[in-house]
């Protein structure tokens, strides 16, 4: 076992979500790569806002899919275990899964950020492959394409999360990011032993890559397309569930009401009109028998900040009547939010759609619930 390749940590991580009081089962998803691991040489970018469950089903992903053990014990139990395909393809594949957001101990440069990741990749790669001539001084992606020309059943299922991470570190020049993006194409792209790469993170590819560094990937967002909707966040129905438990195990000294969840915690859309929760706000809540503000925020919301500061294209007054509680027209491109600088309107707003901080559902944009209400007032202080 490795730490990137076959790696057991996925599979603690879910095993211990799963046993959870609040945990909601959203495991159908599988089924729904079973024929993109078939097929081969697949990829997708999932991209949500922070805190919308998109670690928790890449650690699914990777357990269900690795060799690393056996997940029968925590799948039997779960949705996917009645579908038709699932021991086919449950612990049957090599995976790579990889989180871009650990920097390690003494990482002060994109050289040492990267070097770690195939260095580590690398000596997984040597290990689980002991006959195989694997030259250390290679890139990754020569060492993986040097397997599958000795052995073609060398494939393999990666699971990347939080792709964008390494955008918003301070040691990060706009050379590093070109570079990223190329180590990504050259890892990644058009090679035999890509089963399936499954990637996700807060903000879409589309402006990183501005040629055809990433266009392998097929992208799927909140605000623009409806595949996978289901999958992040959660739905009125799952609130319901989640607060009958939360009223069982409570009884008469529970202080959140269902009311209150859906104020503080409610307001998102997906692209077809439904309506979802916070994830990890709601979990907070019910966990703590609190209604309160559990919304993080670091990095890119701080640049948001600059721009509404600045009142970038007089964004303040529309702003201020978001926080009256009314809803703004508005053009969202989402990929807006990647661009260096945010020079109109629209492109905060599809900046702030795209972090979470505004919801948009039919040309209109709005501040989505209390919670980030409260957010935007403590960050914007004397601002609006």
């Amino acid at each position: 076992m490795g730490i990137y390749l076959n790696s057991r940590t996925a599979y603690t991580l879910y095993k211990s979500e799963t046993e959870k009081p609040y945990f909601v089962d959203k495991s159908r998803m599988l089924e729904e790569l079973f024929p993109l691991v078939q097929t081969g040489n697949n990829h997708i970018c999932i991209t949500r806002p922070r805190r919308f469950g998109k670690t928790v089903m890449a650690n699914m992903i990777a357990s269900f899919f690795s060799k690393a053990c056996d997940a029968q014990p925590v799948f039997q139990n779960l949705q996917i275990a009645g579908a038709e395909d699932y021991a086919r393809y449950r612990n049957q594949f090599f995976v790579i899964h990889i989180s871009f957001n650990e920097l390690g101990g003494r990482c002060v440069s994109y050289g040492d950020y990267i070097d770690r990741i195939e260095r580590k990749l690398i000596r997984d790669l040597k290990k689980e492959f002991p006959e195989a001539d694997i030259d250390e001084s290679e890139s990754a992606a020569d060492v993986l394409l040097e397997l599958y020309a000795q052995d073609d059943a060398a494939r393999f299922v990666f699971v990347l999360d939080e792709w964008d991470f390494i955008f918003h570190q301070d040691f990060i020049t706009e050379k590093d990011k070109r570079e990223y993006l190329l180590f990504l194409r050259n890892l990644l792209k058009d090679r035999p032993y890509v089963l399936l790469a499954y990637m996700t993170g807060i903000l879409p590819i589309a402006k990183y890559s501005s040629g055809s560094e990433l266009n392998m990937f097929s992208e799927f967002t909140l605000a623009t397309e409806e595949r996978f909707s289901e999958y992040f966040g959660f739905t009125g129905k799952e609130v319901d569930l989640l607060f009958e438990r939360y009223q069982k195990k409570n009884g008469s000294s529970g202080k959140v009401t269902r009311e209150g969840l859906q104020d503080w915690y409610d307001g998102y859309h997906t692209k077809a009109g439904e309506r979802l929760y916070n994830p990890r706000s709601v979990v907070m809540s019910l966990t703590n028998n609190n209604l309160g503000n559990y919304w993080t925020s670091s990095g890119p919301y701080d640049e948001i900040f600059y721009y509404i500061k600045n009142n970038v294209d007089a964004v303040k007054d529309d702003l201020a009547l978001m926080v009256s509680g009314d809803s703004i027209p508005g053009k969202i491109c989402e990929y807006a939010a990647t661009s260096r600088e945010l020079r109109t309107k629209e492109e905060i707003f599809s900046a702030m759609v795209v972090y979470g901080f505004l919801s948009y559902e039919n040309g209109m944009v709005s501040i989505p619930n209390r919670e980030v209400m409260n957010q935007l007032s403590n960050m914007l202080g004397t601002s609006l």
